[in-house]
């Protein structure tokens, strides 16, 4: 069953909805991908996911559009290969985040669901160092950032950096 969801209407314009099971209500909370605010809540609930079907449970003004045409992107964890998870991170201390990977993750997105902040990612073929980390913002045109340490090398997964400020996280990481 998936674990994270990125849904949105393809005919119409509409946001990019993003359902996690790791945020604090997640059969009513959720995200917008093309956004940095806070978390939202819908008037009704998502549909627990399975391993053959998702949903949403009552009528929403970005879904449930007769003859309306919808695309979604769904993300699961997979011993060693990725991982859908959260993390709670303290400002001046490192986080260390576990995913069970081998060899560290090269592949890092995460959103802050405790308060506004852009969906950030990282990648080894731009640096996840023990030094500043270039990272882009899915929900900016803007280019990417190249003078913050905010992520370091972790070999099971990877390590929040001290500078990173306090809060909620959710993230996919993959080996």
């Amino acid at each position: 069953a998936p674990e994270m969801i990125w849904f949105k209407k393809r005919d119409a314009s509409a946001s990019w909805l993003v359902m996690n099971t790791h945020l604090t209500n997640p059969n009513d909370d959720y995200l917008i991908l093309n956004s940095n605010n806070l978390n939202g809540s819908i008037s009704g609930s998502w549909l627990t996911p399975t391993s053959t079907e998702f949903g949403i449970g009552v009528s929403f003004s970005e879904t449930n559009s007769s003859g309306s045409d919808y695309i979604a992107y769904l993300f699961a964890s997979l011993d060693g290969i990725s991982k859908v998870g959260s993390f709670s991170h303290t400002s001046g201390t490192p986080t260390n985040v576990d995913c069970g990977f081998a060899n560290g993750a090269r592949f890092v997105v995460w959103k802050k669901f405790s308060a506004s902040d852009g969906w950030q990612v990282y990648d080894t073929a731009r640096g996840i160092t023990a030094g500043n980390d270039p990272f882009a913002q899915l929900n900016s045109t803007d280019a990417q950032t190249t003078n913050e340490d905010l992520i370091d090398p972790l070999s099971s997964g990877f390590t929040v950096s001290a500078n990173k400020n306090s809060g909620d996280y959710i993230f996919y990481a993959i080996a």
